[in-house]
């Protein structure tokens, strides 16, 4: 079966000091940046902070391209590490930041044989100015845009945010969000609590406002959005929103419609790691509304790609190669 893996991530080898560019001083900041280890492995860092263990196929494409053969991976979406986004930082920083690595995601996918290709980066914080970022990407040749699942304390129904969705929509510009900057952070920062719990929740936040915020109401139904993680608890809670929805006045926000009604609105990846998990996505959001992502290079993504779908019972080939990678070649034409 041919196989697309929209959620996949990248970092350059290398990229000039950020820190001492904007303030001065090496590593002064907190902006990331590699140190190298030697034998294809390096070490995020923020500032001067360890940040996460990442290897060679972060970076190199022929790594990364045997990597996709030995799994079966025939084409790859690679997209920015949410670190990068500098969302907090001031709107011409972060506008360096996305074009310096929105190229850099260009010239790996060009080593990549016609197998790789990008989704942009946008400084999310100035619509004006993400607005222009995305349209010069996609001139460029990137197939999409991944943006952050908030601004600061703006959530995803947040006007200048909606502004930037129905750009998207307007110039057919594919959308993934993912989440990053996880609340509760003092709470969950053991055990990697903020990827396993916190991620989950942010996605099921960031459907939710759009729900209940009115965004899909307001936005262009030719929107193409995509969320991370399976939309984190969305589903499985869709229960409990609808519930609410209908018995209490206050739950409703400024949606027209119950929760339920706009679950052909939206696209979810398949990253969820559990049979069961992908049966109920199926069974709450239809098998056209799925796509297939790892959440590749990193540990807490799909070790071997592509086997959940594979081996999910249950599953027809016809189910199967369409979240492989069907609605992958629709939503982003590759």
């Amino acid at each position: 079966m041919k196989v697309v893996d929209i959620h996949s991530h990248f970092f350059p080898k290398s990229w000039e000091d950020l820190s001492l560019k904007f303030g001065g001083l090496p590593h002064g900041g907190d902006w990331p940046w590699l140190r190298h280890a030697g034998d294809g492995k390096a070490m995020l860092m923020k500032g001067e902070q360890e940040f996460r263990p990442i290897y060679s196929a972060c970076w190199d494409p022929q790594v990364r391209l045997e990597e996709m053969a030995r799994d079966g991976v025939d084409k790859q979406i690679i997209s920015a590490t949410p670190i990068l986004f500098a969302y907090e930082k001031p709107v011409a920083q972060a506008l360096y930041c996305a074009q310096l690595f929105n190229d850099a995601a260009l010239e790996i996918c060009a080593a990549g044989q016609g197998k790789l290709f990008a989704m942009a980066q946008v400084p999310l914080q100035d619509a004006d100015t993400a607005c222009e970022e995305v349209s010069r990407a996609k001139k460029n040749g990137h197939v999409g845009v991944q943006i952050g699942n908030h601004v600061g304390l703006k959530n995803m129904d947040d006007s200048a945010v909606l502004t930037f969705l129905q750009h998207c929509a307007e110039e057919d510009i594919a959308v993934f969000v993912h989440p990053w900057d996880m609340m509760a952070s003092e709470r969950t920062k053991d055990y990697m609590m903020g990827w396993t719990v916190g991620m989950p929740a942010e996605t099921q936040l960031s459907i939710v406002s759009l729900i209940l915020g009115g965004g899909f109401d307001r936005l262009s139904d030719k929107l193409k959005i995509c969320f991370a993680h399976g939309g984190g608890s969305f589903a499985f809670l869709l229960g409990r929103l609808e519930n609410a929805w209908l018995h209490r006045d206050i739950a409703r926000g400024k949606s027209e419609h119950p929760p339920s009604h706009y679950l052909d609105r939206f696209y979810l990846d398949t990253a969820v790691f559990d049979g069961d998990a992908l049966q109920f996505l199926i069974k709450k959001m239809g098998e056209d509304r799925l796509m297939f992502g790892t959440d590749y290079p990193f540990p807490l993504g799909e070790q071997q790609m592509g086997q959940l779908i594979k081996t999910t019972p249950g599953l027809t080939d016809n189910t199967r190669q369409k979240l492989l990678a069907n609605n992958a070649e629709s939503f982003f034409c590759v």
